[in-house]
């Protein structure tokens, strides 16, 4: 595997229970990468893929369907021997509840146990068997159709509920490549990570950041780095690139006016950054991007 990873930036914001895309492919070309929201990724028709979760590397079947709970651990699916020119894919995103305690605020909850315990297992990614696909196929199908967005995140909560019960799982990356163990963000850096979510399309200047943790502009960009593994700088861009996906999926806003909400007072560099970033254009990744697509 190539030594860069992509971080991706996801369209799904702080107050979005899921993101669901349902899409038809003739191949894989999405690059290694990982990203900051927990994923569930179903696969059908794609045969002879090549399956990457850190330093697990295996080629599927026809059917294909993982979680992965890490921010950092690094995945892709490549096309490798894969011949379908219909592939299928599902990915599912979300962003509530850690998961990997009992003091989670979400899935700590008495009735979420084994659903707890999959999503800790889950943080050196899962793969399912087939006897489980088969059990959750037809509610993972028909999961983007669904236009109640609480139904919807009650369908996807019961899939997870089924594939917490059943047996088979196994984990890919192992425990030290996934590193499981390093401890959550001190409350400094969650602190600032707040700040940047309510404040991106605002200047954000690096003294107002290190004041509210309490530290020198110099030491806290090595502090934040340390607990991130990202740049400051970086932090902020993927933030603001995060907002500005949603928006030119979801929104029919010109470039100027989404470059300008998400804290980008110059278009030109605005454009400029978007396709350092992700390798098109604002303008080319909003058409690419016509695909069955759902919020919840």
């Amino acid at each position: 595997m190539d030594n860069y990873v992509l971080h991706e930036i996801t369209p799904l914001m702080d107050t979005d229970a899921l993101y669901i895309a349902d899409r038809h492919k003739s191949e894989f070309s999405y690059p290694v990468h990982n990203h900051d929201v927990f994923e569930l990724n179903f696969v059908e028709n794609a045969a002879g893929v090549k399956r990457i979760v850190g330093d697990s590397n295996e080629v599927i079947g026809d059917y294909d369907l993982v979680l992965i709970t890490n921010p950092t651990l690094e995945h892709a699916w490549e096309q490798h021997e894969c011949k379908s020119n219909d592939i299928r894919e599902i990915t599912i995103q979300f962003n509530f509840g850690a998961g990997i305690t009992e003091a989670d605020y979400f899935f700590g909850k008495t009735p979420f146990e084994s659903i707890r315990h999959m999503m800790k297992e889950a943080q050196k990614g899962m793969a399912f068997p087939m006897s489980s696909i088969m059990k959750v196929y037809e509610r993972l199908s028909g999961l983007s159709q669904i236009t109640d967005r609480f139904t919807a995140l009650m369908e996807f909560l019961n899939i997870l509920h089924t594939l917490s019960l059943c047996t088979g799982a196994r984990t890919l990356a192992t425990t030290s490549y996934a590193k499981v163990n390093i401890e959550d963000d001190s409350r400094r850096i969650l602190r600032v990570k707040k700040y940047i979510s309510d404040n991106y399309m605002y200047e954000l200047r690096l003294k107002s950041l290190a004041d509210l943790a309490n530290m020198s502009e110099s030491a806290f960009c090595r502090f934040f780095k340390l607990h991130t593994g990202r740049r400051l700088s970086d932090y902020i861009i993927d933030i603001r690139l995060g907002y500005a996906t949603r928006l030119l999926i979801d929104t029919t806003e010109t470039i100027a006016e989404i470059s300008f909400k998400c804290g980008y007072n110059n278009m030109s560099n605005f454009n400029r950054i978007f396709k350092r970033k992700k390798g098109c254009s604002p303008t080319e990744f909003r058409n690419s991007h016509h695909k069955i697509k759902v919020i919840v």
